[in-house]
């Protein structure tokens, strides 16, 4: 076999699967999307652009969009908050307390995503664990609306992807020698210092990969904000399952995941551009 057609076998298989499961798909979205609409049928003949002049038309569709991006971002932004600290207590860890800390991290993930999901339905409930706890020490007279709106969503999606915004940034944090800290220290650089000038920085590659895929996981979303938004909060991922499954209407439902997938690489090219240029 040539050498230089060696690497091309090598990537065969992995091309070949991307293709199939990954490419055909999309290209089946986007040409579904401009199918013709029916009423009886999933599609009618003929190809047209309806379905995107019915999105652009109906502001319906554009504040589901931005509610979703909107709960996409207050998710990771939470994600990232809570996450980065827990990442450098288990980076800065001694081994043996670092494979403790690194199970309960993990932990989560053995639970399926509904059973979490519906375990917060009972966290946040008008009878649940929290509204009881506080009518029984006498500090709320009603319940709080703690579900049922974005508020509870943001909380439970939180959890769920918690795990995906720490992993990340631990593995970018192993990498930062603790010499590089203590040098600044013996400097006079305060704490924060070396915090915003030497460990931010390091640890920025996995600041960008975990912020970019809790943000993707959570804008497509489907489980967590239907169980806990009880379908008061409309999300996009919702109204395409909707749309599709419900309404049977194929053409405006590909089109929808569509836009929801242009607005998520749009958002995600701004966040790289961002992060790029502080980087550098």
């Amino acid at each position: 076999m040539n050498r230089s057609l060696r690497p091309l076998f090598l990537i065969a298989p992995a091309a070949m699967l991307i293709g199939v499961f990954l490419i055909l798909p999309y290209l089946n979205i986007i040409v579904m999307s401009f199918r013709a609409p029916a009423q009886s049928t999933p599609y009618g003949l003929g190809f047209s652009t309806e379905s995107y002049a019915r999105f652009f038309s109906d502001s319906y569709y554009i504040r589901a969009l931005a509610q979703t991006l909107w709960l996409g971002l207050a998710t990771t932004a939470i994600c990232l908050v809570l996450g980065f600290p827990v990442a450098l207590q288990i980076a800065r860890s001694t081994a043996r307390w670092r494979g403790i800390l690194y199970g309960l991290t993990l932990s989560p993930l053995l639970v399926g995503i509904v059973v979490r999901s519906f375990g917060w339905t009972i966290l946040l409930g008008n009878n649940g664990v929290i509204n009881r706890g506080l009518r029984e020490l006498g500090l709320i007279g009603a319940p709080l609306p703690l579900m049922y709106n974005s508020f509870g969503i943001v909380v439970a999606l939180a959890h769920v992807f918690l795990p995906f915004m720490i992993l990340p940034i631990l593995s970018a944090l192993q990498l930062v020698d603790p010499a590089l800290e203590n040098a600044a220290r013996s400097l006079g650089a305060s704490r924060m210092t070396v915090f915003r000038r030497i460990v931010l920085p390091l640890a920025l590659p996995g600041v960008q990969s975990g912020v970019i895929l809790v943000f993707v996981l959570a804008v497509s979303a489907y489980v967590t904000p239907m169980l806990v938004g009880g379908m008061r909060v409309k999300t996009m991922a919702m109204i395409v399952v909707d749309t599709l499954l419900d309404q049977f209407q194929w053409p405006l439902g590909s089109a929808l995941a569509l836009m929801l997938s242009l607005a998520t690489a749009a958002a995600v090219l701004v966040f790289v551009s961002l992060t790029r240029v502080r980087w550098r």
